[in-house]
C-alpha cells in the first residue's frame, strides 16, 4: 500500500479511507526493471477512491464504497492504446520517424507522429522525408546538438541521459521541487452544491460538465475516466490539427467531439466556459492564457470552477515550455538507460507516465470537487509526465510479491458496435462497489459533434 498511500496523501486524501481498497496482484503484468506496476496500481487506487469518495457524498451513503484494483486490468488499461481494434484492424502506433536514433555520441529519441512535428524534424535536420537521410543527418551530431537544434525548429528530439545526468540539469531540479500533485485553492467561492445522484449505478460526476482541451494522452485518460464516472465532457480541438484517429478512438470513449477556433469563435467558446464545471487542459504551460485560461481568469469569470492542468516537464524550469511525450520523458529522465542501457536503450513496458498521470489528474479533479462540496472555492490542480517520472525513478519502490499470475488481458478486452465501426477494447480499471463498469457511449469520429453542452 505505500504508492497508493503516497497518491492518496498527495492528493489531500483522508488516511482513514485507505482500508476501504484492496488489491489483486498479479505476478508478470507491467513487468519492467522499475516498479511500472506499483505506480500504475497506486494511480488507478488513487483515482477509483476519489471516485468513491465523491460518490459517496453525492449519493448520501454511510460509508465510502469499497474499492478493488486488479493488476490484469490495470495492465490492460495501460496498454489500451496497443488493444484497441477497429473491425479487426490493429492501431497504428508510432510513425516511421518516431524512434530511436544514434548520434555522434550516444543516441536520441524523436516524436514526430503528428505532420507538423515530422515537418519540424525535417527542416531542423535540412533533410527529405526518408528514414536514411534522417539517419545519416543525425549520425553526424551529437545528441545535445540534435536536441537544441530540433527544438528551436519547433520539433521534437530529447537526447538520451542517465538518471545521474538528469538529476543534475536544471529541469530536474525544478521539477523534483514540486509535489506530485500541485493544489490550491483559488479564491472563497460558495461550497458547491451537488445534486443527489440515483440511479443504478453510482456516477459521481453526473452532471457535471467537462470542458476538455487536452491531446496526447494523459489529458484524454483523465477525461475518459471522469466521462466513465457520468460527467458530460466536451472534447475541443483546433480545426486544423486533426487528432490521429486510432488515438482518438481510444481516448474519446464517453466523450463528446467538436472542432473549433479559439480566436475565430469567441463567443462560442465563452459560452462553452460559462456552463463549464470543470476545465481540463494538456497543453504547454500558459500557452491557452490569452484565450483567458488560466487558473485565476477562469475562476473570475466562472466561480466556483475546478481548473485542471497536465504538461510534459512541468511548469517551472528552463523546459517549462517545451512541448513533450512519455517517451521522451522517459529518455531524458534516465528511464530509458534504467530499463534498457546506453548501447541499446530501452522503455517501459507501458506509456506509464501518461496512463498513471491520467488517472491521478481525474483523481485531482475527483478530490477537489469533494472538498468543494464542504469548503466552497474554485480550485486548481496541476501535474507533470516528468514528476510521476521522478516518483517512478526515486520514489514509490517495489511492492509485495502477488499470488495470481497474469495471463494476459483477455479477461479485460470487450467487444462493441460504434459509429467508427466494430471496437475491442480494454475495459476501465477504475472499479469500486456499485460503481459502473464501462462507458455509456462508444468513441465518435473526431470533431463530428456541435460545440454546445448535450
Amino acid at each position: 500500500m505505500t504508492g497508493i498511500k503516497f497518491a492518496w496523501s498527495g492528493l489531500g486524501g483522508d488516511a482513514a479511507l485507505l482500508p476501504r481498497v484492496s488489491t489483486v496482484v498479479r505476478e508478470g503484468a507491467l513487468h519492467g526493471r522499475l516498479p511500472v506496476r506499483e505506480l500504475a496500481r497506486a494511480c488507478v487506487a488513487a483515482c477509483a477512491l476519489a471516485g468513491a469518495e465523491l460518490g459517496a457524498r453525492r449519493g448520501e451513503l454511510v460509508e465510502v464504497p469499497r474499492v478493488r484494483v486488479d493488476d490484469g486490468a490495470v495492465a490492460a488499461a495501460f496498454h489500451s492504446e496497443r488493444h484497441l481494434l477497429v473491425d479487426g484492424r490493429a492501431p497504428v502506433s508510432f510513425a516511421p520517424l518516431s524512434r530511436f536514433w544514434r548520434t555522434a555520441d550516444g543516441w536520441v529519441r524523436t516524436h514526430a507522429n503528428y505532420p507538423h512535428h515530422r515537418a519540424q524534424l525535417l527542416d531542423a535536420l535540412g533533410v527529405p522525408d526518408d528514414v536514411a537521410a534522417v539517419e545519416a543527418a543525425l549520425a553526424e551530431r551529437t545528441s545535445l546538438e540534435v536536441e537544441e537544434a530540433v527544438y528551436a525548429a519547433g520539433g521534437l528530439a530529447v537526447a538520451l541521459r542517465t538518471p545521474t545526468e538528469w538529476a543534475a540539469h536544471e529541469q530536474a531540479a525544478a521539477v523534483a521541487a514540486r509535489p506530485l500533485v500541485e493544489r490550491e485553492r483559488i479564491d472563497s467561492a460558495h461550497a458547491r452544491v451537488l445534486a443527489p445522484v440515483d440511479g443504478a449505478r453510482l456516477l459521481p460526476a453526473a452532471g457535471l460538465r467537462v470542458l476538455d482541451l487536452t491531446r496526447v494522452l494523459a489529458g484524454p485518460v483523465a477525461t475518459r475516466t471522469l466521462a466513465l464516472l457520468g460527467a458530460d465532457v466536451l472534447r475541443v480541438d483546433p480545426p486544423q490539427l486533426p487528432e490521429l484517429p486510432d488515438q482518438h478512438a481510444d481516448t474519446g470513449f464517453g466523450k463528446r467531439s467538436t472542432t473549433l477556433d479559439l480566436a475565430a469563435d469567441r463567443r462560442t467558446f465563452e459560452e462553452l466556459l460559462a456552463a463549464a464545471d470543470v476545465v481540463v487542459t494538456g497543453y504547454r504551460p500558459g500557452a491557452l492564457d490569452r484565450f483567458g485560461l488560466s487558473p485565476h481568469a477562469l475562476a473570475e469569470r466562472r466561480p466556483g470552477v475546478v481548473v485542471a492542468q497536465v504538461s510534459a516537464w512541468g511548469a517551472g524550469g528552463p523546459w517549462s515550455g517545451r512541448r513533450g511525450f512519455d517517451s521522451l520523458v522517459q529518455v531524458a529522465s534516465g528511464i530509458a538507460v534504467v530499463e534498457g542501457s546506453l548501447e541499446r536503450p530501452g522503455a517501459l513496458p507501458a506509456q506509464a507516465l501518461d496512463h498513471g498521470t491520467g488517472y491521478l489528474l481525474a483523481a485531482a479533479v475527483l478530490r477537489a470537487l469533494t472538498e468543494q462540496s464542504y469548503e466552497g472555492g474554485s480550485r486548481f490542480v496541476r501535474l507533470a509526465l516528468a514528476r510521476t517520472a521522478e516518483w517512478l525513478v526515486n520514489g514509490i519502490g517495489a511492492g509485495a510479491t502477488g499470488d495470481d499470475s497474469y495471463d494476459g488481458p483477455g479477461p479485460w478486452l470487450v467487444e462493441t458496435d460504434s459509429s467508427l465501426g466494430r471496437l475491442r477494447y480494454a475495459l476501465p480499471p477504475v472499479s469500486f462497489a456499485g460503481g459502473p463498469a464501462d462507458w455509456a457511449r462508444s468513441p465518435v469520429p473526431w470533431g463530428t459533434d456541435p460545440a454546445r453542452w448535450s
